[in-house]
């Protein structure tokens, strides 16, 4: 399994990536792979932040895109999470590389996490959707009434990553 969250615009209130942060955190995953920002990004569109340590020191914080493994105890399958942003550049190579790694780490299923902001009452139900490239899990989410989202129109690299992972079988 592998299961992904970008920061950004699909994850309002930070709902998905604070899930896989959760997850790594308390699952003890440990970090196996990064992905370079420098050919994905333009800095000047998706800034780099600083800080200060308490010695003054000025330390430069990237976009990053990690990845993360967890096998449970007496088991020789496990999960990859990965936590990502959005990248401005390359968005089909950027796929590649994350669909090539999830296939050299057998990946067969992947989730996707997010959340988007909506005007809602806080009366109503929490509207889920769901998708899959699989018909018995999709006719289980149908049959769950959560059904896949009808929109058509601009996407983000969600989209786009997730049609990798379909046109490479996973």
């Amino acid at each position: 399994y592998m299961i992904i969250a970008f920061a950004g615009w699909a994850d309002a209130a930070d709902a998905a990536t604070t899930a896989i942060k959760y997850l790594t955190r308390k699952l003890k995953a440990r970090k196996i792979a990064e992905l370079d920002p420098e050919e994905f990004y333009d800095f000047s569109l998706t800034r780099p932040h600083t800080t200060r340590s308490k010695d003054g020191r000025r330390k430069i914080h990237w976009p990053v895109n990690d990845f993360f493994s967890w096998t449970p105890e007496n088991s020789d399958k496990g999960t990859l999470f990965y936590l990502g942003v959005e990248p401005n550049l390359r968005w089909r190579t950027f796929s590649d590389e994350i669909t090539g790694l999830a296939k050299q780490h057998g990946v067969t299923t992947v989730v996707h996490l997010g959340a988007l902001l909506d005007a809602v009452p806080h009366t109503r139900e929490v509207r889920l959707t769901g998708s899959s490239t699989r018909p018995a899990l999709q006719r289980y989410y149908t049959d769950s009434g959560v059904n896949a989202s009808t929109y058509q129109g601009p996407t983000g690299i969600s989209s786009v990553l997730l049609e990798s992972f379909a046109n490479a079988g996973i």
